[in-house]
């Protein structure tokens, strides 16, 4: 395995400075990398959705299940491709109550546990997080999902560099500069 990626070792630094450009691009960009994330989630719901309508028009028996997720994800697919900006607030506010409910049962179970359980204070301190990042998101749903874009363009940037090395360590290896990785 090691052998083939030494040989195309070029291959490994070209999926890394993709991830870099992407990375850099959507640092550059984070709104139009929103709206396009969510168009494309648009499109996959509107094909999945007519797709799931063919297949209930193409079996017998409890076609309905199928023609109604279908129905559903051709509905999404829709408001998600005509409304994007509209369709990041609300998937953004339901991430938003989500974080809300689970930190405030997060404090609860620490405080309910904290005479039996050594150091509840972790389950606290990640419930009131988790908690404040809920209201932070609901107050604030437009910075929420411009801190994801932002959180996606960084891991793209560790994981391209992380590539591009490793395509250097693989060609020491591929001419012979390098021991072993």
């Amino acid at each position: 395995m090691v052998e083939l990626m030494a040989r195309n070792w070029w291959l490994v630094a070209l999926r890394g400075a993709l991830a870099v450009i992407f990375g850099i691009l959507t640092l550059a960009w984070p709104g139009v990398t929103l709206v396009a994330l969510i168009l494309l989630w648009g499109i996959y719901a509107l094909v999945d959705g007519i797709s799931s309508i063919a297949l209930g028009a193409a079996v017998r028996g409890h076609r309905w299940a199928n023609v109604l997720i279908g129905v559903v994800g051709v509905l999404a697919g829709l408001v998600a491709i005509m409304l994007p900006g509209e369709t990041a607030v609300v998937l953004l506010v339901i991430i938003a109550i989500w974080a809300i409910v689970a930190g405030v049962i997060q404090v609860a179970a620490a405080l309910a546990l904290r005479r039996t359980l050594k150091h509840a204070w972790f389950l606290v301190v990640t419930g009131a997080l988790t908690l404040v990042l809920g209201i932070v998101l609901l107050l604030n749903p437009g910075a929420g999902a411009l801190a994801l874009v932002t959180t996606i363009a960084v891991f793209a940037l560790i994981w391209g560099i992380s590539l591009i090395l490793l395509a250097l360590r693989l060609r020491g290896l591929r001419y012979g500069t390098v021991d072993a990785v």
